[in-house]
């Protein structure tokens, strides 16, 4: 009898490359060059009740392992549908990574966990700013969806992102309030030509 081969490579494969991009996502801030220490101007504490469901929305999709009978969460299929699916989950990932290794690299001593001022604050809006006004946010969105599509089954990954959407909304409120008060108008003028995580959708 023929040894089939081994099953479901995609999901493996997928799942260790988007592993391997965790890391690369923690090592960004771990092993970054630290700036300067800014004094603080202002900071907004809400922004940290955005953060916790966001963390609730990573834990939904990381509790469950990579248990499934096919690759996908939602898409039950041949093996060319779990490969393209592995490269989608693959290319969101990477590209999550990129978004959020090269604007935390761009705001260098203006990067914080809570929302926050410091003095001499600028409104920065190249790099990844250029093509949306909170990238962080956007790859860390990416990295949620990459992970459930990897290791979650369709219920978590959907639970998951009711968590994750209204915490990154809190955030984006509460950082951007303060940009609103610092910079007025140029902020204003940013803002109606930049999308705040999605182009086309938010």
């Amino acid at each position: 009898m023929a040894v089939s081969p081994t099953p479901h490579l995609a999901a493996r494969a997928a799942f260790y490359a988007v592993v391997v991009c965790w890391w690369i996502f923690g090592l960004t801030f771990w092993l970054r060059k630290r700036p300067p220490r800014a004094r603080e101007a202002k900071r907004d504490w809400t922004s940290l009740i955005g953060l916790l469901l966001q963390s609730a929305g990573y834990a939904c999709v990381w509790s469950f392992p990579l248990r499934q009978k096919h690759f996908s969460p939602v898409v039950s299929g041949s093996p060319v549908a779990e490969w393209g699916l592995a490269a989608l989950t693959v290319a969101i990932a990477i590209t999550s990574v990129w978004l959020v290794n090269a604007a935390a690299r761009r705001l260098g001593k203006q990067w914080a966990l809570a929302a926050r001022l410091v003095e001499g604050h600028t409104l920065i809006q190249d790099g990844p700013y250029h093509i949306v006004r909170n990238p962080i946010y956007a790859g860390m969105f990416g990295m949620l969806l990459a992970t459930g599509l990897a290791v979650a089954q369709w219920i978590p990954l959907l639970i998951a992102i009711v968590l994750f959407i209204p915490g990154t909304y809190i955030r984006i409120r509460s950082e951007e309030r303060l940009l609103r008060q610092a910079f007025g108008p140029e902020f204003e003028a940013y803002a109606r030509g930049v999308p705040a995580l999605i182009p086309g959708i938010y």
